[in-house]
C-alpha cells in the first residue's frame, strides 16, 4: 500500500467555484449569507475537515457557477481568511482571497434597540472600522459590534 498517496476529502469539481478555509463553526452561516439554499445546481459542503491553519475547516464546492466578487465578499464578515478558487476543466484558473468591503449593507442587525433600523423598514449600514478584528460601526446610531457578536440578518 502506498502511504504517500493523498486522497481528496471532497470530490474534484469540473467547473465552478470552491470556497475554502471557512472556519468550521461558520460554514452554515456562509451558506446562508450566500443564499446557497436557493441554488439549484450540484453543491458539496464539507465541514470539520482537517486544516493546518484552522484546525478544522469548512469547504463549499458549487458546480457550474462562478459567483461574482460582491457576492463572495459577503462571507468576509464571518470568514475573513477564506479563499475562492474558480475551476474550469478541473483546473484552478483563478485564486482570490475574500475582502471585507468598506461598508456592510443589509447583512448585520444593529444591536442597539433604539436604532432606527430596528423600527423602520430600511437596510442596516455599517462602516468597517477595524479589518483585523472585524469591528463594525452602525452608520445610523454609532453602535459598534464585533463579528462574533454580530447578528446576521437571514
Amino acid at each position: 500500500m502506498n502511504t504517500d498517496k493523498k486522497e481528496l476529502a471532497v470530490a474534484a469539481l469540473a467547473n465552478g467555484t470552491v470556497i475554502d478555509h471557512i472556519p468550521a463553526e461558520n460554514l452554515f452561516k456562509a451558506v446562508s449569507l450566500l443564499h446557497l439554499d436557493k441554488c439549484r445546481t450540484r453543491m458539496t459542503i464539507g465541514n470539520n475537515l482537517p486544516s493546518g491553519r484552522l484546525g478544522t475547516k469548512g469547504i463549499i464546492k458549487i458546480a457550474d457557477v462562478e459567483l461574482p466578487e460582491a457576492t463572495i465578499n459577503r462571507i468576509a464578515l464571518i470568514a475573513p481568511h477564506a479563499r475562492v478558487n474558480t475551476i474550469r476543466d478541473f483546473e484552478v484558473v483563478e485564486k482570490r482571497q475574500v475582502e471585507l468591503p468598506d461598508m456592510i449593507v443589509g447583512i448585520v442587525r444593529c444591536a442597539n434597540p433604539k436604532c432606527i433600523t430596528n423600527h423602520e423598514p430600511m437596510a442596516t449600514r455599517f462602516d468597517v472600522v477595524d479589518r483585523d478584528n472585524v469591528t463594525l460601526r452602525c452608520c445610523y446610531c454609532g453602535q459598534s459590534v464585533g463579528a462574533r457578536e454580530a447578528s446576521i440578518i437571514e
